[in-house]
Parts: structure tokens; sequence; C-alpha cells
């Protein structure tokens, strides 16, 4: 393993104006950018709003980055772990967490906004097949998995007792 003489980066969380993270991060890029402070990258999660997460040295980098930063709240004291924020990074696939009797709601093709129940699930082809629950009669379906939503979670046998 390659020794290197700089110093291990941390991550660090910022709190945002919801909704302003992506600018956040533009500002803060702009400003890394013209007064050369060393960040190594800007995480900004789709799926959680109000935080942007900023990789550096120490914390007066970030501080000296976000300062006069328009909605920027406020650094989060301490450092963020990177298996806090993996699950940000990667993307689970929808089928993961999906299982059978499972109700889904359908987000694309001739069914869509239509609810359904999973009866079976084909994980190597990323395939679901459904019952449609708003059709007159039982038609089984199949689709794709980025075709549905999670709408509701089966109850398992110990949460029915």
């Amino acid at each position: 393993m390659e020794k290197t003489d700089e110093p291990a980066t941390k991550i660090f969380a910022v709190k945002t104006t919801t909704g302003q993270e992506k600018n956040v991060a533009k500002l803060v890029a702009a400003k890394i950018e013209m007064n050369h402070i060393p960040i190594k990258a800007i995480l900004v999660p789709e799926t959680l709003k109000g935080y942007v997460f900023i990789e550096s040295q120490g914390p007066h980098f970030v501080e000296e980055a976000i300062t006069g930063v328009r909605h920027v709240r406020s650094r989060v004291p301490g450092v963020v772990s990177f298996s806090e924020i993996e699950r940000y990074i990667v993307k689970k696939p929808v089928i993961e967490e999906l299982n059978e009797n499972d109700i889904v709601e359908v987000t694309g093709g001739p069914f869509k906004g239509m609810r359904a129940k999973i009866t079976r699930i084909d994980k190597s082809k990323a395939e679901v097949t459904l019952e449609l629950l708003e059709a007159t009669f039982t038609l089984p379906i199949t689709v794709h998995s980025d075709y549905i939503k999670l709408v509701e979670k089966a109850k398992t046998e110990s949460e029915e007792k």
C-alpha cells in the first residue's frame, strides 16, 4: 500500500434551506475554485433534503467554504462516517425491497396509477407479476420492477398475531 504525505479526508454535513441543496453546492463549488480551498468533494443526495456533505481535511476548510454562502444554515458539528452516507451514494434496486403480497402502485405503462398486489417476483429478470386490485376481474400482469412503487408492505405472520 502506498503511503502519501496527504492527510486523510473527513466528511462533514452542512445544513441548508430545504430545496436549495443544489444551489448551495454550486455556490460552494464556485467559492472553492476562486479561493483555492482544499475541498475534495461535495455530495448532494436527492433523497435527503436540507443537507449537503463536504469532504475535506478539516472542519476549518468547510467553514471557510460555506461562510457567506446563501441558504447555508450551519455546519453540523462532528464528522460523518462513510457508512452513514453510503446509502445515499449506492442506489439499491427497487426489487430488493419487495416481497410477495406487498401492495404497489404501477408508475408506467397502460396500467399507470393502478394499485396491485405482488404475486411473484423474478429477481433474475427484475420482473414482478401483479394482480390489479382495481380491476373487475383477476388479471395477472408482469411488469419490470422499475415501473412500480411500493405503497404498503405485506403484514408478516408475527405482526398479525
